[in-house]
């Protein structure tokens, strides 16, 4: 008998090195070419960019305080999230539209596999988006007139906010096979973020809920005094975004136990950062927000400079030098004694509402002290020089807003005489931005007021030659310093016109 031997069958497939992996990170680089290019995605990312570019320095002067500028970086990403849950869900759903879904049987990727390789597709979104903050906070950090710190949580929120909302759309795609599934999502998230935005100012740990959180107020506090809990909320969105893209992966298939621990940390993540960030203010925080206002003394240090001492919040020490140099501008037009008066200047913040209110500050009656906020450049420099003659001329804050009569002349003058367009700064410090007619003046504290009658007497001072006109001044500085001078008094020791308009405080 003659023996048979059947050889083994040969298997038609190859195990490739890397095995399906491989595949998967093959099919994540297409996708992400894929989802880079796609209209939409193009579009967001250039309104993305224009915004940036063109916000680029306005909202600090050129003199941007860091612990505000991580911030800044928080809200156009969420434009770029939106297109990338609609491009994401619509890239998932491809095969199904296209009814392409039973070719996809025969590869060596089960459904779960390109799942995770959609997923990896939005992860490059968010690293691109990464770069793109990276860059905006950059460029502010370098800016020679930079101050502060930066927090690495808050610079996250960007990138983390389209991971999140791309891996929504992913889940989506993975739960409705319909495309009308992403724009319904958009717009409820859209409904949403106004709904949370709208129930706090600040205070309610339900804003936290929200991928970026906001804050109603222009005021810049020191680093140490910010009290948002960033650290906690990239956390929780790291570990929501997790949850969210894990639990796409279980629902298309994906059952291994790798999946299963890795969806379970992504909650614990979720839950722990949650918790955290909805703490609340801790008593040493609140401690240390009213010695700030009501004690700043404990916490600055002071500097001598030509006569005068400049005291500040540690971060705000390279600010001396322009302050001191605003000061001397404004002594160097000063007649009599105010001429060679020091003051001292000392920052002062209300941080005991956090960042949540932008209380003022009220004029303090301290013989030649005057206060300066933690905002620089733009209009807080005529509002800084106008506090700085108001307690040349007056002797101290609660008597320079108290001045209602032609001293405000001089002090207007001392103010913007210096600046090389007197007539622009004058425009920026006035309320109503206006170079005619009454209006207030703004300064760091409470206001001053300008009658229609001294702005006429000061525009025809700065309508003098520099020299000429600040001769005049300091020729006439008693007279014109003295209380309860009338702008038309004031107009004839400077040898001006009568003023025409009304000259009668409020």
């Amino acid at each position: 008998m003659t023996a048979v031997v059947e050889k083994p069958l040969v298997s038609g497939t190859r195990d490739e090195p890397g095995g399906p992996w491989k595949a998967v990170f093959a099919l994540a680089l297409f996708e992400s070419r894929r989802l880079l290019t796609r209209i939409p995605m193009l579009l967001a990312f250039a309104l993305y960019l224009g915004w940036t570019v063109w916000r680029a320095g306005r909202a600090w002067g050129g003199y941007p305080a860091l612990q505000d500028a991580d911030r800044a970086t928080q809200g156009a990403p969420m434009l770029v999230g939106l297109a990338v849950l609609l491009s994401a869900n619509h890239a998932a759903l491809r095969s199904r539209r296209h009814g392409t879904e039973r070719h996809f049987a025969v590869l060596v990727l089960p459904p779960w596999r390109r799942t995770v390789a959609h997923a990896l597709s939005v992860v490059a979104a968010a690293l691109l988006t990464a770069v793109c903050v990276a860059a905006q906070f950059g460029r502010e950090a370098l800016r020679p007139g930079a101050i502060g710190h930066g927090s690495v949580g808050e610079l996250l929120v960007g990138p983390l906010t389209v991971l999140l909302c791309g891996l929504l759309g992913l889940l989506a795609a993975a739960l409705v096979r319909s495309a009308l599934a992403a724009p319904l999502m958009i717009v409820f998230c859209l409904f949403a973020f106004m709904f949370l935005s709208g129930a706090g100012t600040g205070d309610g740990w339900e804003q936290w809920l929200m991928p970026a959180v906001g804050e109603g107020t222009s005021n810049t506090l020191p680093s140490d005094l910010m009290g948002r809990p960033a650290a906690w909320h990239a956390l929780y969105l790291a570990g929501l975004a997790l949850s969210l893209g894990l639990l796409a992966v279980l629902v298309a298939g994906g059952r291994k136990p790798v999946i299963l621990a890795g969806a379970a940390g992504a909650l614990a993540m979720t839950v722990v950062g949650g918790v955290a960030q909805s703490a609340g203010e801790s008593p040493e925080l609140v401690k240390a927000r009213e010695r700030a206002t009501v004690h700043p003394e404990q916490v600055q240090s002071c500097a001598r400079r030509d006569g005068s001492t400049y005291c500040a919040f540690s971060e705000w020490g390279p600010r001396v030098g322009d302050w001191a140099t605003v000061v001397e501008r404004v002594r160097s037009l000063a007649g009599g004694s105010a001429r060679e008066q020091g003051v001292v200047v000392r920052q002062r913040v209300e941080a005991r509402y956090g960042l949540s209110s932008d209380s003022a500050l009220d004029s303090l009656k301290r013989p030649h002290e005057v206060t300066v906020g933690t905002q620089w450049g733009g209009n807080r420099v005529p509002e800084f020089s106008a506090a700085v003659a108001g307690v040349l001329i007056a002797g101290d804050e609660k008597a320079a807003t108290s001045i209602c009569d032609g001293r405000i002349v001089p002090l207007m003058w001392l103010a913007v005489g210096w600046e090389s367009d007197p007539l622009d700064a004058l425009r920026r410090v006035r309320l109503d931005d206006s170079v005619t007619g009454s209006a207030m003046v703004l300064q760091p504290t409470n206001g001053l007021y300008m009658t229609e009658a001294q702005t006429e007497v000061l525009r025809a001072l700065l309508d003098l030659p520099r020299g000429e006109a600040g001769a005049r001044v300091k020729d006439r500085w008693d007279e014109l310093t003295a209380p309860k001078i009338t702008a038309a008094r004031a107009a004839g020791l400077l040898g001006l016109p009568a003023p025409e308009g009304e000259d009668k405080c409020l």
